[in-house]
């Protein structure tokens, strides 16, 4: 059984989005797979997806609601998971076959190369896979230190991949950014639509906008003169996978 992890705390993201990825999962596996979650609330949640309260984790109130949390999976035990784990981020929209991300360099974690710092080595957690059970020093020592911490890395990514004691970075075409890897560069992206290769298996959508609102064309922004730029056409193949 291949398990597949995803996290969703907060009003951000509603059970829709559970749903989605679970929905978008089936479609694109052969073996088992199941779908845990971790969640502040459940309710709306599809009952095939396992469903557990938010791992404990001793955090900055600051922290709580940001990407920081995800250090919480990287303790051990942690419910019933063992083995080769793949996490997901909710905003994530699943564009092919993810069994490969199971077989790819196994016991080992794999991340995507940040796509705004190539060759820093700094991985990016929105498609992530790890091992339970090792590597729990990234848990413990922010428990110990995690202010400390905060100050020296700044993202709860960087830490991860100055701490860890391997990481390997997915093939560069399985795990693309929607802004920074698909979008036309400006003024193109005002004709053109963002075209999606035929190896993706998962494109993530970091900031905004969001796969619900890239679909239909939206992209929200804080300040007006920012629509300048933050312009994204309508683009049905995102509507065609996030289902």
């Amino acid at each position: 059984m291949q398990t597949v992890v995803c996290m969703k705390w907060g009003t951000r993201y509603p059970a829709d989005y559970v749903n989605r990825l679970w929905s978008s999962i089936q479609r694109n596996t052969e073996r088992p797979t199941r779908l845990v979650c971790f969640t502040d609330d459940p309710n709306g949640v599809d009952p095939a997806v396992v469903t557990h309260p938010l791992p404990e984790i001793r955090i900055l109130p600051e922290l709580s609601w940001l990407p920081w949390r995800k250090l919480s999976l990287w303790q051990a035990p942690l419910a019933d998971l063992s083995g080769d784990v793949l996490f997901l981020d909710l905003d994530v929209v699943i564009t092919g076959n993810i069994d490969v991300m199971f077989d790819y360099e196994p016991g080992k974690y794999c991340a995507c190369e940040n796509w705004t710092q190539p060759g820093q080595g700094i991985g990016n957690t929105s498609v992530f896979r790890w091992h339970v059970g090792r590597n729990t020093h990234i848990f413990s020592d922010f428990e110990e230190n995690g202010e400390a911490i905060r100050k020296k890395y700044g993202i709860e990514q960087v830490y991860i991949s100055r701490e860890i004691d391997e990481m390997v970075y997915w093939p560069r075409e399985w795990c693309l950014s929607f802004k920074h890897s698909l979008m036309p560069i400006w003024p193109l992206n005002f004709f053109k639509v963002p075209k999606l290769p035929a190896d993706t298996r998962v494109v993530a959508f970091t900031g905004k906008p969001d796969p619900d609102e890239a679909a239909v064309g939206e992209w929200p922004v804080d300040i007006f003169w920012k629509k300048l730029y933050k312009f994204v056409l309508p683009t049905p193949w995102i509507a065609e996978n996030w289902r």
